[in-house]
């Protein structure tokens, strides 16, 4: 499929999980993709696409970012957890610079293009912890919650110039973000490691099991597709039933 033919696109995030799923089905449809990534060596695992390292809590190398961007995924994201009275102030901050300021930057560098061209699609991987919270997760929480904010005005401004803005909401996906928090949802629930999957991630859920990077990246194809040009300013759950409780 080409439908991407002679379209660019920028995925923050690329070198592995969600990033790296969307990364080759982009490639699959066509499009050149600006692959960004402060992992030098998970973009160089990536076939077939321009390859830039960049620490996106860097602002003034975000905006330095190419700017001829037709399709922008902001999808890069970490995770700290602790409760609120203990959580290291600094580390917030820097959890809201990468996961909100950076989209932000970089949404503004590429919109120019897209309105220039009357075409655009804005992805903002978010997560159901965009629309719901979790103890533990004051930093993520807060940054998905502003992502979802800032997607929708740019949904709103971008409209009338074929530009839309979408959030995608997954439950936990099996990306290494994941993999990463589980010796820290151990220690801050004081459980064993081998619970937290069973007791704490997939409780709130009722399909039982991680998403996988591969259904989020066909969930994105939907919004960069032959039948986004309607589906803006809106968050598309792939929750396994978390907020039909």
């Amino acid at each position: 499929m080409t439908i991407l033919a002679g379209r660019t696109a920028l995925v923050t995030g690329a070198a592995s999980g969600i990033g790296a799923a969307i990364t080759r089905r982009l490639v699959d449809d066509g499009a050149h993709v600006i692959a960004v990534d402060r992992d030098e060596a998970g973009l160089k695992e990536l076939d077939g696409v321009e390859q830039i390292v960049c620490d996106l809590s860097d602002l003034d190398a975000v905006d330095a970012l190419p700017s001829a961007v037709d399709v922008l995924v902001n999808n890069a994201g970490i995770q700290h957890v602790a409760p609120v009275h203990e959580f290291d102030p600094e580390r917030f901050g820097f959890i809201l610079r990468v996961m909100l300021e950076a989209p932000f930057r970089l949404s503004r560098l590429v919109l120019p293009h897209m309105y220039e061209r009357g075409w655009g699609r804005i992805v903002n991987v978010s997560s159901v912890h965009g629309v719901r919270a979790s103890p533990f997760k004051s930093a993520y929480v807060s940054a998905k919650h502003g992502l979802e904010g800032l997607s929708k005005v740019i949904a709103l401004e971008g409209a009338a110039r074929g530009v839309t803005s979408n959030c995608l909401n997954p439950a936990y996906v099996r990306t290494p973000l994941v993999e990463k928090q589980i010796a820290d949802q151990a220690r801050t629930h004081g459980i064993d490691e081998s619970e937290v999957l069973e007791r704490i991630m997939l409780t709130p859920v009722a399909v039982k099991r991680l998403v996988e990077p591969a259904e989020v990246a066909e969930l994105a194809a939907l919004l960069y597709g032959p039948a986004s040009g309607s589906i803006s300013g809106t968050s598309l759950l792939m929750d396994g039933g978390w907020t039909a409780h």
